[in-house]
């Protein structure tokens, strides 16, 4: 019998970019079996896309609850053990939380939950469970990420006083300016993507990249927002200023609306001995710099990087290393937490992290709408 981890998918059928990603990343280092899910909610697609998959179909379910009926009906041995949710936004809390309370773990894709309170109670259901629960902020996979997390802590830089995280993308600007389309869109529907567009999908990214790389806690936040037109409801662009602490200052500048950009992530992060810069386009390069030396240009799959780095490396120094295997990273990691092995707190966003990233987007909304002001997080 395969001593795989039994995985099952919710979402990600069609031509979801999001679902061939989590499909790729659960298929490297042989750690999980792809058993069922439900991946569309029309039944006839649902086992259209699992035979061309490759997808046995009969553990394919017409729905969620069909699938959870179930897969209890069998024994421990042989139900899902984890179960990644790649659904729209509105669908992660009642999933989510359904799962927990059925004892299965659970990997769900950002934000969380679409409102901060739906993110406590989830908080709350996993404290009575014995399961493990992990949130996919998939750059946190990437090995020079994780040096630069590792770098940071050993105090590499010295005391961080200053924090510039950029997250630009063009791909709205289609869709933004034509009123049917904007109207027709999920992404910039409250009913289903929450109360932000852009914070709420990219701007939780840069979140979490802050607080996992440099190890603290934003304290305040001021958020000017941009909606570009006035039956919008969703933001689509937004500056974030933060403070860590009375001298500790950052900025997460986002957009949808960048025109011409893909996805360029870029993290800045400065100490009082030097400095570290990482950019998602160019992943497999790590700047480092200092007053006192030449620019040190760090890349993954050499002995000088951190454990927790080469642990992240599948492959010889001068072999790329993508988003895939970014993702595929915090899957390994999550197998570890489920075969109760040992393994490191970095390698993959839990509960905690999207709670605050949750508790971000509301704050980031409120101070916006309270005329640009400070609002503790």
């Amino acid at each position: 019998m395969s001593n795989k981890i039994r995985l099952g998918i919710l979402g990600g059928g069609g031509d979801s970019l999001i679902g061939v990603l989590h499909r790729v990343a659960s298929s490297m280092y042989d750690s999980y079996q792809l058993v069922g899910g439900v991946f569309n909610p029309d039944f006839d697609q649902n086992i259209g896309f699992a035979e061309k998959t490759g997808i046995p179909t009969d553990r394919v379910y017409r729905d969620f609850d069909t699938l959870i009926e179930e897969e209890l009906k069998l024994p421990e041995t042989e139900r899902m053990q984890v179960i990644s949710v790649l659904t729209p936004n509105f669908l992660h809390f009642p999933m989510a939380k359904k799962l927990l309370e059925s004892g299965f773990n659970v990997i769900c894709e950002k934000p969380m939950t679409t409102t901060y309170e739906e993110a406590k109670i989830l908080k709350d259901t996993l404290r009575r469970s014995n399961v493990i629960f992990a949130v996919t902020y998939t750059y946190t996979g990437y090995p020079m990420v994780r040096q630069m997390k590792e770098m940071i802590a050993s105090g590499a830089i010295g005391t961080i006083q200053k924090i510039d995280v950029q997250y630009y993308q063009g791909w709205i600007n289609p869709i933004i300016h034509d009123e049917e389309k904007r109207a027709a869109t999920w992404r910039l529907d409250p009913e289903k993507s929450g109360i932000s567009c852009c914070i709420g999908d990219i701007g939780t990214h840069a979140f979490d990249m802050i607080e996992y790389v440099t190890g603290m806690e934003v304290k305040e936040i001021l958020a000017d927002l941009n909606y570009v037109y006035n039956d919008n409801k969703m933001d689509v662009d937004g500056t974030v200023l933060l403070r860590f602490s009375e001298f500790v200052k950052g900025l997460i500048r986002t957009s949808q609306i960048a025109t011409g950009e893909e996805n360029n992530f870029t993290v800045n992060i400065y100490g009082n001995k030097g400095g570290l810069k990482w950019e998602q386009e160019n992943p497999n390069y790590l700047y480092h710099l200092t007053e006192t030396e030449p620019l040190k240009v760090l890349k993954p799959g050499h002995p000088y990087n951190s454990e927790l780095s080469l642990d992240g490396s599948k492959l010889p120094p001068g072999h790329p290393e993508g988003i895939f295997d970014s993702m595929g990273n915090i899957y390994k990691g999550v197998a570890r937490a489920i075969r109760k092995e040992t393994y490191h707190p970095g390698e993959f966003p839990v509960m905690n992290d999207g709670v605050r990233g949750m508790n971000f987007i509301e704050r980031v909304v409120e101070s916006h709408d309270k005329g640009n002001v400070w609002v503790k997080v």
